[in-house]
């Protein structure tokens, strides 16, 4: 049964003790302490560590309601009940309880006092229980929060702050093990402890009880020879409580601190038990995650080297190879023209063919160039009239090929911020793309505008009714060298689109298409990281 503690303001003697009878003869477990007068029940008030008080109306240096005034001033939710010695005046009960009284009794009905001491005790069972819900509650949120920590720095300060806040203790320490020291890495305390520190396992407790796999109790660091004491004098900890961090193997130890004796409960260790394992498989998460994180850093930077490498190498060959294959085109030209009469059916179809392989292959290194610079190429950001360009284009496409009739459809200020010339060059593969594959059109349509998406982003748009192709191939069609039509149906090199979607990326956006077989192909594009001119 829980006892409970009352304080008894009476100096009558008699009468306090036939109170404690009554309630002994009821079996009653009560703890009392008697108080004679004003001075005394004002001490015992400032000390606390009662659950009822009991009053007299008067005694030495203070009257009943004072007595009330004062309690409810320190301890306003202590029961304070009035015991009278003489018959209860009505008014004056009822004035009392109004003034903040649970109770008012008469010294000739002590009986009265059961129930009350039986609430008391009610109240204490429930309070017990509490303490250890809010510490299940609030482990269970430092636990939510450390399934989150991704740095050793994070759960070092939530486990701190919550070891503390669990046990009510008046401080916090966390020990990580290095080698054959402990080291202090955390803290959260009343007062300044051993933050920083470095201690051999052999001379601490935390060493103990990493070294012994056991949590380690101790109420009196004077008492226990595991302490080493001279480490403590310039502390303020008198007892303390060590758990050690994954038991199995142990990483660490996780100590609380109390200013005054006090023995841990043990369902303050299995707390602070729970806490360190908990803290242990967060520790493995981070190490986890951690190395991942390097691992995909060390695999990107591998990519980039390789990436970079290839691309110096594709400019360079490019490059490189123009020189030779312009002189293979020019001299086969010449070749053809100047003694091509001199040759057979068969020598000058070898020729031509030669001729328009060489021409395909300067094509092709012009292209890798240009794919080339535009990966290494600085952005030079400005305003640029989209729908002017698109206009200059489509006058250069039918200036090359006049016999065309092609409707091109492009709406008015079309303006977009980026590097004009990359956007240049975005529109001519587009156009281009859209112009070579209307080409079997009777009547060739290209359209040139813009929409405003679902998500409030501007979406520019090259649309035609060309052959288009099946969406089942889109996924191919940004790769380099990647053609859904013959070479000899519709020239090209396979490039251009791989270009495209370089460029748009550079400017922060993404490219896609709509397609469908003999109903044309729609390329959208976004320049996303740019506001709009």
């Amino acid at each position: 049964m829980t006892t409970v503690s009352i304080l008894y303001l009476e100096d009558n003697p008699d009468d306090a003790e036939l109170a404690k009878i009554a309630l002994a003869h009821y079996d009653q477990a009560c703890h009392w302490r008697v108080v004679k007068s004003g001075a005394e029940y004002l001490a015992a008030l400032d000390q606390g560590g009662f659950d009822l008080v009991l009053s007299d109306n008067q005694v030495p240096g203070i009257d009943g309601r004072g007595a009330l005034e004062a309690c409810r001033a320190r301890w306003p939710t202590v029961p304070f009940v009035f015991l009278s010695g003489g018959a209860l005046v009505p008014r004056q009960a009822v004035a009392n309880i109004q003034a903040g009284a649970t109770d008012q009794l008469t010294k000739d009905e002590l009986w009265r006092l059961v129930p009350i001491v039986q609430r008391a005790r009610e109240h204490l069972q429930r309070a017990a229980l509490a303490p250890q819900s809010v510490a299940r509650d609030r482990l269970i949120t430092v636990i939510q929060a450390l399934i989150t920590a991704r740095t050793l720095e994070r759960i070092i300060e939530l486990v701190s702050q919550a070891a503390r806040a669990l046990s009510g203790a008046d401080g916090a320490a966390f020990i990580l093990r290095d080698g054959d020291q402990c080291y202090y890495a955390g803290e959260d305390a009343a007062g300044p402890l051993w933050k920083g520190q470095r201690f051999p396992l052999s001379a601490s407790v935390s060493g103990w009880a990493m070294l012994n796999r056991q949590p380690a109790v101790i109420p009196d660091i004077y008492a226990d020879e595991r302490v080493p004491v001279d480490r403590y004098r310039a502390t303020f900890v008198k007892s303390l409580a060590m758990v050690p961090i994954r038991a199995s193997v142990p990483i660490g130890a996780l100590g609380i601190y109390w200013a005054e004796t006090h023995r841990a409960t043990p369902g303050e260790v299995m707390l602070l038990q729970a806490l360190a394992d908990t803290t242990s498989v967060a520790i493995e998460n981070v190490q986890v995650y951690q190395d991942l994180e390097q691992r995909v850093r060390d695999r990107t930077a591998r990519l980039e080297a390789a990436h970079k490498e290839l691309e110096a190498y594709a400019y360079a060959v490019s490059h490189d190879l123009r020189a030779p294959l312009r002189a293979v085109d020019g001299f086969s030209q010449i070749l053809f023209e100047e003694a091509g009469a001199n040759l057979n059916a068969a020598g000058q179809d070898a020729l031509q063919r030669i001729h328009a392989a060489a021409r395909r292959a300067v094509l092709l290194a012009d292209d890798l160039l240009r794919l080339s610079r535009v990966t290494r190429a600085d952005l030079q950001l400005g305003r640029v009239d989209l729908s002017q360009m698109a206009h200059a284009i489509a006058a250069e496409l039918r200036a090359g090929a006049p016999a065309r009739a092609v409707e091109f459809n492009i709406a008015p200020d079309l303006i977009a911020r980026g590097d004009s010339g990359l956007l240049r060059l975005l529109l001519d593969n587009l156009l281009g793309n859209a112009w070579k594959y209307t080409s079997k059109r009777p009547a060739a349509r290209i359209d040139v505008g813009r929409a405003l998406q679902p998500d409030g982003t501007v979406a520019y748009h090259v649309r035609d009714n060309g052959v288009g192709f099946d969406m089942a191939y889109a996924g191919r069609l940004f790769g380099p060298f990647q053609r859904l039509h013959g070479a000899d149906e519709f020239p090209g090199t396979g490039i251009g689109l791989a270009t495209a979607q370089r460029i748009v990326h550079q400017h922060g956006g993404q490219i896609w298409v709509e397609a469908a077989p003999n109903h044309g192909a729609a390329f959208y594009f976004t320049l996303l990281v740019f506001d709009q001119a």
